[in-house]
């Protein structure tokens, strides 16, 4: 007997969806170092169809909500909204690394809270939906986890920020750079905090959850700034 906690009950009220068959999402919650201690299934056959459908479900999404958008500016955001980080943010809304089971040398080297350990799983979860209720169940949770990229007062064109603003001032020869600032708060939760800067200027600040976001929060920043001073640069980087 081991000291994780069962999926079946608690996780499944996360999710929003009761497995038919809990095997599906006990594989899926078992990263390979246990299962090779174990001699048990493990999540990546689960992982590579999550993937698949996870990416096909942002499309659908996309394509529906936003029919005036080129291809090429679908095929970027769904880019942000796949990615590593992104799905992690996601993991992390739902506690999903309290549930992963691993070995006792993963576990003490933080496999739990590593962003690449929980973008694997969410996709395994998502796998497993699929397999135990088709398509348009997987389709409604990644709608809902999901839901809070898309939301309207979010602007959703600003998860590109970074290509936008990389974009504008490639056009004067210059190029963006990336500074972290601080991280802070626990491996579970941490918080990180960036400056984008051109030429030895900065441009704007962000902070996040996750590296990458709060990248895209400063450039956002800067997006802004650039406009209200009309493409000029403000502030000196230390």
């Amino acid at each position: 007997m081991n000291s994780y906690p069962l999926p079946q009950a608690d996780l499944e009220r996360r999710l929003g969806y009761a497995f038919r068959d809990g095997l599906f999402l006990l594989t899926a919650l078992t990263h390979p170092s246990y299962a090779g201690d174990h001699h048990v299934a493990h999540y990546q056959r689960l992982e590579f169809l999550g993937d698949a459908v996870l990416e096909l479900t942002i499309s659908r999404i996309l394509y529906t909500r936003f029919p005036s958008w080129p291809e090429g500016r679908l095929t970027r955001t769904r880019a942000e909204l796949v990615r590593e980080e992104t799905v992690s943010d996601v993991a992390r809304t739902i506690d999903l690394g309290a549930y992963i089971r691993l070995s006792p040398g993963e576990e003490h080297s933080g496999g739990r809270s590593r962003s690449s350990i929980l973008c694997d799983v969410m996709e395994a979860v998502l796998g497993a939906i699929y397999l135990d209720g088709g398509f348009e169940a997987a389709f409604q949770l990644i709608s809902s986890l999901w839901e809070s990229l898309f939301r309207k007062d979010m602007e959703i064109e600003t998860l590109d920020s970074k290509t936008r603003l990389q974009e504008i001032l490639q056009r004067t020869g210059r190029v963006p750079e990336y500074e972290l600032l601080a991280e802070e708060g626990p491996a579970h939760c941490p918080s990180f905090s960036f400056r984008v800067c051109v030429n030895g200027t900065e441009l704007g600040r962000g902070k996040s959850g996750s590296k990458q976001r709060a990248q895209q929060e400063a450039a956002r920043d800067a997006l802004a700034h650039l406009e209200l001073n009309n493409g000029e640069d403000h502030a000196p980087c230390d």
